[in-house]
């Protein structure tokens, strides 16, 4: 097996610790990787500190001219980078083609956003004491960002952290999840062909405890972290006075108005409630059913899975679910389920393994206490219930203690702007499910979902301080 090493600096650092990288749907091994100690990120940090000097005067040509570059090689490797995130997460083909086009995208809006970092003029002489003079604004980078990403997006979270640092002209250091570090090395390795100023990315795997350091370390700006909550908030207390975005987890409901284009809600809820094993966090969870057309949609539903949602070998073309990542999460999934089961719901479709793969899993006659409903199972298991009125399903939309997106399956305008004003959600999606998502648009959620925005400009406008000049003329 290959075995890769960090990505410090200019120059690739072994280590003495190394982990395997094991394929989610066979089981085995394939590759190994070097796991960071506390020196090395401490190199790491200190490797960024000094690009940032250089990279915090490059003017917009040079970081818009560096970013192009990385598109284009992205562009050459495409096919390398699908193998690598279908080997390494398990993600079947098709999703993750598109994930490396979006990749793609990410890179290419920081290119264009690069350009347009800029300020305004300020007229400041409002009262006679001002008389004569003016102000202008403008935004500065902050220095190191520390980003740390999640198995579920091996490239494209990263490229969300990675694509916005350069653009603002700061420098990052990123631990990507240690069972998918590889299609970050690789990013990492086409930023140096790409010329970028060694150190200002450096791509550190490393064990939970050790990446810590990143957090605590006094020389880092900020930290975006992407993953648990549990894990979220907990890096949150550790940070300080550092700037800090979570995207967390969620807990996504779908609503299915009477009058909506049911064989669209139906076709687009289940691809997002079950593509990629469900292992997203604005995946569907809840789908909530107005109560005239409910038992047509649930029945809509089991068809769609039967006919169009497959489970298996995530190198088949016609594969939607792929493998859970790993046995623990394959365990605890089945577990749930077997526990809303013996709490009075009922398994509509699915509800069994298939070698490492979860079948996609329907169940009605849910209450809000169990966990399948009330926690984030992150897995292809989704729950259907009715409402009377639109307002109730409002109500269960935000009766959750997670805030990511919700989706709205409606006609009626009236209804759109009702979610819109009401959802305690960071996004409303109407006539599509909660799990859409384009890489120029503020991404974030509320309560225990997070709070900060992605998405390029705005995770930008995170990673720098605005500063005014006031010039007496």
């Amino acid at each position: 097996m290959k075995t890769h090493p960090l990505i410090i600096g200019a120059g690739r650092v072994a280590t003495r610790e190394t982990a395997e990288v094991v394929n989610p749907y066979t089981g085995r091994a394939f590759a190994r990787v070097h796991l960071a100690s506390p020196a090395e990120i401490e190199k790491a940090v200190t490797s960024a500190a000094k690009a940032f000097e250089i990279t915090r005067r490059q003017s917009s040509h040079a970081v818009a001219s560096l970013l192009r570059r990385v598109v284009e090689c992205m562009a050459k490797k495409r096919a390398r980078l699908v193998d690598s995130i279908v080997a390494e997460a398990g993600k079947p083909v098709s999703l993750a083609a598109q994930e490396v086009d979006r990749s793609i995208t990410t890179f290419t809006i920081a290119a264009e956003e690069a350009s347009r970092l800029g300020g305004e003029y300020l007229p400041v002489d409002i009262d006679a004491r001002s008389e004569g003079r003016a102000a202008v604004t403008r935004r500065f980078p902050i220095g190191v960002v520390a980003g740390i990403t999640p198995f579920n997006f091996p490239l494209n979270l990263v490229a969300h952290k990675v694509a916005p640092a350069i653009a603002s002209r700061n420098a990052i250091v990123i631990k990507p999840a240690t069972k998918t570090p590889l299609t970050a090395l690789m990013l990492g390795e086409i930023l140096l062909e790409a010329g970028m100023t060694p150190g200002q990315v450096n791509i550190i795997p490393c064990r939970a405890e050790v990446g810590e350091r990143l957090v605590t370390s006094e020389r880092v700006a900020k930290l975006s972290f992407t993953g648990s909550a549990a894990v979220g908030w907990r890096l949150k207390s550790l940070a300080g006075r550092k700037r800090v975005t979570l995207e967390l987890g969620g807990n996504a409901a779908a609503v299915i108005h009477s009058g909506a284009d049911l064989d669209w809600a139906v076709k687009r809820t289940a691809l997002g409630a079950f593509g990629y094993a469900g292992q997203t966090c604005i995946s569907v969870q809840r789908i909530l059913v107005h109560k005239p057309v409910y038992a047509k949609v649930a029945r809509m539903l089991v068809k769609e899975l039967n006919a169009n949602i497959k489970a298996g070998d995530p190198r088949r073309p016609d594969v939607t679910v792929g493998p859970m990542i790993d046995r623990a999460a394959l365990d605890k999934t089945h577990e749930w389920v077997k526990e809303a089961v013996a709490g009075g719901a009922r398994i509509l479709a699915g509800g069994r393994r298939r070698g490492p793969c979860y079948l996609p899993t329907l169940i009605a006659g849910v209450n809000p206490r169990m966990k399948v409903v009330c926690q984030e199972v992150f897995a292809p298991v989704a729950t259907v219930q009715s409402y009377a009125t639109f307002g109730q399903a409002i109500r269960m939309v935000n009766d959750s203690e997670y805030g990511l997106q919700a989706g709205v399956f409606t006609s009626d305008l009236a209804h759109a702007f009702e979610a819109f004003e009401s959802c305690d959600v960071g996004g409303v999606i109407v006539n599509d499910f909660p799990t859409f998502r384009v890489d120029n648009m503020p991404y974030g959620g509320v309560k225990m979902s997070g709070f900060g925005r992605e998405g390029v400009r705005y995770a930008m406008e995170e990673m720098t301080e605005l500063r005014v000049m006031v010039i007496r003329r």
